[in-house]
């Protein structure tokens, strides 16, 4: 009964990531080759290049002469809901603070930029950085000129730009679900948990080296061979952020479905979930800090972590260990609470960003390298389990830590920062998402390879 109890819930949230991503995954192959980039996202790739030395340094020349000359006079004014962006000029020797060009951003995709008066002179303007992070409602007055040959559209404020209140909501919603979620987790956990460290070290160092090792090297190769790196930056992050994810719960639920070493799954998930808060800011700097158009929070990172992974587990635990009882008896409604975040943050994400689906073609090679990497997590998984000499019920626990991610987490990620790190389209939400469909995918696929190849049926000592 239990085990039919497990595999109800586990058919269930494979059945929820199936519908929307099932139709985005398709929809996407479709039309997976090369999409003409929007006039908005062109004029932002422009002038961030200029920023950044990499392209032509006139443009911004061109955009102080045009700032000097323009006729507000005849400016039209508008209302709407975007984002503000700060792209960067590169110091150099002797700068002695960082500067930049302000733009502003239609959810729909339009760029403007913005002409700051000087420092302090106007209050509309001060502390704009500070929003920098926030889906905002913006009135501005708007002019066009012609920069590098094309029309280029100015805007000033008419007032002070202020945070949505569905987006307030939206984010500590996010932070306070998934940090129930993983103090539901935490309730299941003791210190007995950790000790499987020492009393299966092979077994938990392949896994984490698979997982936290082999992985994210594989994430980078799909991203640089399909080009993702050059063109598409996000998704290339959207793809290192999935396996720099720790092992999800659900893990543990597939390892039990194929009756594998759920013990080692457990310890598994626990321990990785813990260096989390290393290794995720650490291998999103490594593989990400160079990308073009891309500056990684490595500090919001680790706070974000804390918040939603340390700081519950901790609480859990400790609630665990003192209140064994109350513990046991909540794990069912954090269970259900799970599944409910799961839900929110995919459907709040989507009609968050309801504007990345006129843009669905762009995602086909998101599907098709999601899919890829998830089955070749399931094939280093089963390959390097092999190789240690693991036992068949260790290697399932090993094998589905590799593919099975905390993917609710790297969406949270991706939804909180993608505003402040400029993520245009994103990005890195939808890869992450169609990475969570493509996980249960192969997983559930896996199962009957499991059963064929792998002994399922035999005791899980073996």
């Amino acid at each position: 009964m239990v085990l039919e109890g497990v595999r109800k819930r586990a058919v269930l949230r494979v059945s929820l990531l199936c519908i929307p991503f099932l139709w985005l995954f398709l929809t996407g192959l479709s039309g997976w080759a090369a999409v003409d980039p929007s006039e908005g996202e062109t004029t932002y790739r422009l002038i961030s290049e200029a920023v950044r030395g990499q392209g032509d340094g006139a443009v911004l020349l061109e955009i102080e002469a045009q700032r000097a000359q323009l006729d507000w006079t005849k400016a039209q004014p508008m209302e709407f809901k975007g984002n503000l962006r700060l792209l960067k000029h590169q110091q150099g020797p002797g700068t002695a603070e960082k500067s930049g060009v302000f733009l502003v951003r239609k959810l729909s995709g339009e760029v403007f930029v913005l002409v700051t008066p000087p420092a302090g002179s106007d209050p509309l303007y001060a502390g704009l950085e500070k929003l920098l992070q926030d889906k905002l409602a913006f009135q501005i007055e708007t002019l066009t000129a012609r920069v590098d040959g094309r029309e280029l559209s100015f805007a000033r404020l008419l007032e002070r730009p202020y945070q949505l209140t569905f987006d307030r909501i939206f984010k500590v919603s996010i932070v306070l679900l998934l940090f129930f979620v993983m103090l539901g987790m935490a309730l299941t956990l003791t210190v007995q948990d950790f000790v499987g460290v020492f009393t299966k070290p092979l077994a938990m160092i392949v896994g984490l080296l698979v997982q936290y090792g082999l992985m994210p090297l594989v994430a980078v190769l799909i991203g640089r061979l399909m080009g993702f790196y050059e063109t598409m930056p996000f998704i290339f992050i959207g793809l290192v952020l999935a396996m720099a994810s720790p092992g999800g719960v659900t893990s543990n639920l597939f390892t039990q479905l194929t009756r594998g070493d759920l013990a080692l799954s457990i310890s598994l998930t626990a321990l990785s979930t813990v260096l989390s808060l290393v290794f995720t800011p650490l291998l999103l700097s490594l593989y990400c800090s160079n990308v073009p158009d891309v500056e990684i929070p490595v500090g919001l990172i680790v706070s974000t972590i804390a918040v939603l992974v340390i700081i519950p587990l901790i609480i859990g635990m400790t609630v665990r260990s003192r209140w064994a009882a109350f513990a046991q008896k909540s794990t069912r409604i954090f269970s259900l609470l799970g599944l409910v975040a799961l839900v929110f943050l995919i459907v709040a994400g989507v009609v968050s960003n309801l504007e990345v689906f006129k843009e669905i073609q762009r995602y086909g090679l998101a599907a098709l390298a999601t899919l890829l990497l998830a089955a070749s997590a399931l094939f280093l998984g089963i390959s390097m389990a092999r190789l240690s000499g693991a036992g068949n019920s260790q290697n399932r626990a090993m094998t589905f830590q590799s593919l099975i991610r905390n993917t609710s987490l790297a969406m949270a990620i991706s939804l909180l920062l993608q505003d402040i790190m400029g993520d245009f389209y994103s990005s890195m939400f939808v890869t992450a998402a169609l990475y969570s469909f493509c996980m249960f995918l192969v997983g559930a696929l896996s199962i009957n390879l499991y059963k064929k190849y792998l002994g399922v049926g035999q005791t899980p000592a073996e």
